[in-house]
């Protein structure tokens, strides 16, 4: 598997850096090498020639065009977040969303 590059996104980034963190654990019990970064939703541009994957926080659903028109036709997967796993942090289950996009 190739080693995917990961962008989480929030307002402030903070967040989103405890979920970075959590899906780092669970791809490492898993045996996968991904790299999750987090920031704040203002630094998208900065990171999206390094990335193959952006997941937006929940609460930031309105920005969803607004992040198609950054991506625009690089090969990034983009996903929202959801709120269950979110809102707990449950890393075992984001990693689920972010390779599910890669299928």
């Amino acid at each position: 598997m190739k080693k995917h590059n990961v962008l989480l996104v929030c307002g402030s980034g903070a967040s989103s850096g405890f979920m970075a963190a959590n899906i780092r654990k669970a791809a490492s019990k898993r045996g996968l090498e991904i790299k999750v970064n987090a920031r704040s939703e203002a630094e998208i541009e900065n990171y999206i020639y390094e990335i193959d994957c952006l997941m937006v926080g929940p609460h930031l659903a309105y920005l969803m065009d607004e992040v198609d028109e950054i991506v625009g036709d690089r090969d990034v997967k983009v996903g929202l977040m959801k709120p269950e796993y979110y809102a707990t942090l449950n890393g075992e289950q984001a990693l689920d969303h972010i390779l599910s996009l890669f299928q």
